[in-house]
Formats: structure tokens, C-alpha cells, sequence
């Protein structure tokens, strides 16, 4: 049996253990291990969060290093790039520099996976995430910016682009169940609309 292993941020734990669920019995799952840490604060990258893309990149050479390999490789950052200081408005990584550690996140995953497909950053409502968000700002242009480098890298590549930006922002604003994170029904939802596609890609693979 062929199986899975993700990195990604917080939204990928949330819809973790459904996404394990529903693969059950046809592909096996595993992730950035450290669930307890990352659960104290989503918003810190801790323990199971990959956080952002430096972080990301930093974690794959770290494997990389120690002969790591992959079956099948589901890969996300976006959210943590985007923090934007509340004083400076400066983002946690820029878009140049975002463009150049996914460019070198992609070298590495496809070296180290048989498969390798990416996932697109999930939305951001400005007046929801910033009137609960006391620390940092993220703005939705900034999620469209990071995504469409992203893609582009991807596209260039013909690297595998699931789309859950697009999946989710279609449950509006009810969907939030905070300034970020989504409710559990949408979680559940989201996890759905990934097995659909490995299913199909993998399964009998």
C-alpha cells in the first residue's frame, strides 16, 4: 500500500486526522510528527506546524541529509509567510524570497518523493483575521500574490496543484471558526476534497 506524507501548517492538522481517516484501508498516512506542541499555539510554527517556507525548506534539507525518501509527498506554506508586522508592515518572508525557497522546496521534494503534489494556501478575510489577530496582520492580497507564484513554480515543474484555496473560500465567511482556522465541518470537508483526488491518482496506483 502506497502512502502519504504531509507537511503543511495548522489548517493541514486541523483536517489531519479526517484525511487519515478517510484514506484508511487504501493509502497509509503520516506527517511532521509533534500534534501536542503545535496544538498549544496554532499560530506558532511548534512541533507538527511546518510553518513557513523557510521553515519548510530548512526541514526537507534536514531529511534530505539523512536519506529520507517519500512515496507520496503533500506539501503546503503560505499562511506564516504572509504575517505582516503590525508596525512596519513587513511580511515574515517576501514574496521574492518566498518564490526562491519554493522554487528549492520543489528540488528537494522531487528528489526526495515519488510523488509530490502541492497544495494552495488557504484564505484570509481582512476584517475577520485582523480584528482577531493581535500580534500580526494577513491580508487576502497577499494569500492571491503567494498562490499565484506558487502555481507558476508549480506549473513549470507540471507539479500536481490541489486547489483548497479555491474549495474553501466557496463556504464563506461562516466557515471560520477564528481569525484563520476553520470549523470542523469544513475541516471535514476539506479532507473530502483531498482523498477525492489521491484516491483517484493513488489508490490502485
Amino acid at each position: 500500500m502506497r502512502s502519504i506524507f504531509v507537511i503543511g501548517d495548522s489548517i493541514s492538522i486541523q483536517y489531519g486526522p479526517y484525511l487519515k481517516e478517510q484514506l484508511e484501508g487504501d493509502l497509509g498516512y503520516d506527517r511532521k510528527r509533534g500534534d501536542a506542541q503545535a496544538m498549544i499555539d496554532l499560530d506558532q510554527p511548534l512541533g507538527a506546524n511546518g510553518g513557513d517556507s523557510s521553515m519548510v525548506l530548512a526541514y526537507l534539507e534536514s531529511l534530505e541529509a539523512l536519506g529520507t525518501k517519500y512515496d507520496i509527498l503533500l506539501l503546503n506554506c503560505g499562511l506564516h509567510d504572509i504575517k505582516t508586522d503590525l508596525v512596519t508592515g513587513s511580511k515574515q518572508i517576501s514574496l521574492e524570497q518566498y518564490r526562491h525557497n519554493i522554487s528549492e522546496i520543489v528540488d528537494k521534494a522531487r528528489k526526495m518523493s515519488n510523488s509530490f503534489v502541492w497544495i494552495r494556501t488557504t484564505d484570509v478575510i481582512d476584517h475577520i483575521h485582523n480584528a482577531r489577530s493581535r500580534n500580526f496582520h494577513r491580508f487576502h492580497s497577499d494569500v492571491l500574490d503567494y498562490n499565484a507564484a506558487a502555481d507558476a513554480i508549480m506549473q513549470e515543474h507540471g507539479i500536481t496543484i490541489l486547489d483548497l484555496y479555491g474549495f474553501s473560500r466557496k463556504f464563506g465567511e461562516a466557515a471560520f471558526c477564528d481569525h484563520v482556522h476553520y470549523t470542523d465541518e469544513v475541516r471535514k470537508l476539506q479532507a473530502a476534497f483531498i482523498t477525492g483526488y489521491l484516491h483517484a491518482k493513488f489508490a490502485d496506483a
